[in-house]
């Protein structure tokens, strides 16, 4: 393929003829791995516990922090060639390999475990920079390509150090690092953002679901009613589970079709759509007290969670739940359907269901305990006003979730330029 004026083939990509390319062992001081081991009897609660960064905790260019661990001085002070400087690269060897983040100055110190190291030379790399250049699609694929082992794949220190990427100047380095850094700092925002509606979403409904607090114009007590009294009598199957196994089979599987509801498609208040398997229409229509419609609650039968529901997506006409799968149609003259499907998800339910569920390993209720569990509900129009309020609060969710797979889809596209110098920042 022509290479475009301007630009030259490397082994590192098509790149501008003013960039070079380096290995990383010629643009690091230091490039090895942390601790490889079990390190468990050398964690610690004490409060002088040196900070234990392993694979899960690293995102890109971020942390989480969940789970974190701390080792004791001893194990630090044995193990000197894992300790992290401010600026230091931590990419996943094994696992979600090339995921890189960056050393923050609060952890400089900490320890690491199984984690590649690359402190690079400052005259020459700006550690921002590769944080990005590492995460980048076209990166990531290259270090899948160096991968070793069968079972577990992994990357390893030798082949990391003969690894080639491209050397813009610094100058140019720091510009890129820069643009990008300001979409993360975005991303992270709308994450923050995000994470603080669904906490006060979260408060709304300890407050609203339960009556604790009641809107205005609304009084008097709430309604104990069995979950089967949700159910319109006047449809048939209007609560229902799905088939028994022997009844759909794997050879059951067409490529097109009717499309089967697994259990990982239920998820906890919305329906996960990136599985997909179908059946026959005959098939379907053999086991037509099996369907459901769009529109209507599906609860899984089986944790995690257990009895956790979500609405059947309208992207079809009709669909066929799996086994795990109930079928529920609400009696609208005495239930407002978004708050019974709340009202399934909210805490207080979920743990009555629980507790009817049998399992010690994975919990599953039956579908006659859930007949008879306690289902708690103001009069209608208090419902609908309830169920209001939280569409709205999702509706507003939804709308940052979007704006943020915008902006993740934005900056891909600014990692695809900047990253081999299609756009030039200086």
């Amino acid at each position: 393929m022509e290479v475009r004026k301007g630009f030259k083939q490397t082994d590192a990509g098509v790149i501008p003829e003013d960039w070079e390319v380096n290995t990383l062992r010629e643009l690091t001081t230091l490039l090895t791995n942390g601790f490889v081991g079990t390190a468990t009897t050398q964690y610690t609660n004490a409060n002088d516990g040196v900070l234990y960064i392993q694979g899960f905790n690293v995102e890109e260019n971020s942390f989480n922090l969940t789970g974190i661990k701390r080792v004791n001085k001893e194990f630090h002070n044995r193990h000197s060639k894992s300790r992290l400087q401010e600026g230091d690269l931590l990419t996943i060897q094994t696992g979600d390999v090339g995921l890189t983040t960056i050393v923050p100055k609060e952890f400089e110190g900490a320890n690491c475990h199984a984690l590649i190291i690359s402190r690079f030379k400052k005259q020459k790399a700006f550690p921002k920079f590769y944080s990005q250049y590492f995460n980048s699609a076209y990166c990531r694929q290259r270090l899948k390509n160096i991968e070793t082992g069968t079972t577990m794949k992994h990357l390893n220190v030798t082949d990391m150090l003969e690894f080639q990427v491209v050397v813009p100047s610094p100058l140019e380095q720091q510009a890129i690092a820069t643009a990008l850094s300001d979409v993360d700092a975005l991303l992270n925002s709308l994450e923050a953002l995000i994470a603080k509606k669904r906490l006060i979403k979260q408060g709304a409904m300890q407050e609203l679901m339960t009556g604790k607090k009641r809107l205005l114009g609304f009084s008097g007590e709430w309604e104990i009613v069995k979950f089967d009294d949700l159910a319109d009598k006047n449809v048939k199957w209007s609560i229902t589970g799905g088939p028994f196994g022997s009844n759909l089979k794997a050879s059951d599987y067409v490529p097109e079709g009717v499309r089967i509801i697994q259990l990982q498609n239920i998820g906890d208040g919305v329906f996960h759509d990136d599985y997909a398997i179908y059946t026959s229409e005959q098939k379907a229509n053999e086991l037509v007290s099996c369907n459901i419609y769009p529109g209507e609650i599906i609860l899984s039968k089986m944790g995690d969670p257990v009895a956790r529901a979500c609405l059947v997506p309208m992207k079809d006409k009709r669909y066929l739940m799996a086994s795990d799968g109930i079928r529920l149609v609400v009696d609208a003259k005495r239930f407002d359907k978004r708050f019974v499907f709340y009202y399934i998800n909210s805490i207080y339910f979920r743990r009555k269901a629980i507790e009817a569920s049998t399992g010690s390993t994975r919990q599953r209720i039956g579908l006659t305990d859930l007949r008879n569990l306690p289902f708690v509900a103001p009069t209608l129009p208090e419902q609908t006003a309830i169920a209001e309020i939280l569409s709205d609060m999702d509706a507003e969710i939804s709308a940052l979730e979007q704006k943020r797979e915008k902006t993740r889809l934005l900056k891909q596209g600014m990692m695809q330029e900047l990253l081999t110098g299609r756009i030039r920042l200086v």
